[in-house]
């Protein structure tokens, strides 16, 4: 059973090409690392299309960009990970200045699973667009 998760709609103060530009290439992540907790640095690697996270309880994600369609969408999909999903960064333009973003994560689960995931994956995501929204996009 497909399910589907989504963040809050946030507004980024800068162009949505800045933002495009700048999430689309992974190795961009080094700009962030400082705001990343230290506890969790050792467990996160990257490059241009790939991100690996261990994360308590479930261990070792690895995710690859499989799309890119400049300047809206950025999606990925799992290559590790306990529960397969894609994984998507959506933009949309407001005005020469600002854009919104939206992540979205879609997995097959089953029931049982869903009720267990669903808070931890929905606060997840959150705190991702958390700090995506808090980047210097310029």
């Amino acid at each position: 059973m497909s399910s589907t998760f989504e963040s809050t709609i946030r507004q980024i103060p800068y162009p949505q090409t800045s933002v495009y530009e700048k999430l689309s290439d992974l190795n961009n992540l080094e700009k962030v690392r400082d705001r990343i907790p230290q506890d969790k640095l050792e467990d996160f690697s990257f490059d241009a299309d790939h991100i690996a996270i261990k994360a308590p309880v479930v261990g070792e994600i690895k995710l690859r960009i499989i799309d890119r369609e400049e300047p809206k969408t950025i999606k990925f999909e799992t290559e590790q990970s306990p529960v397969p999903f894609d994984f998507w960064i959506q933009l949309l333009p407001m005005d020469a200045g600002n854009c919104k973003m939206k992540l979205t994560i879609k997995a097959e689960l089953n029931p049982f699973i869903k009720g267990m995931v669903s808070g931890p994956l929905t606060e997840g995501l959150e705190k991702v667009a958390d700090v995506l929204q808090m980047i210097q996009y310029e």
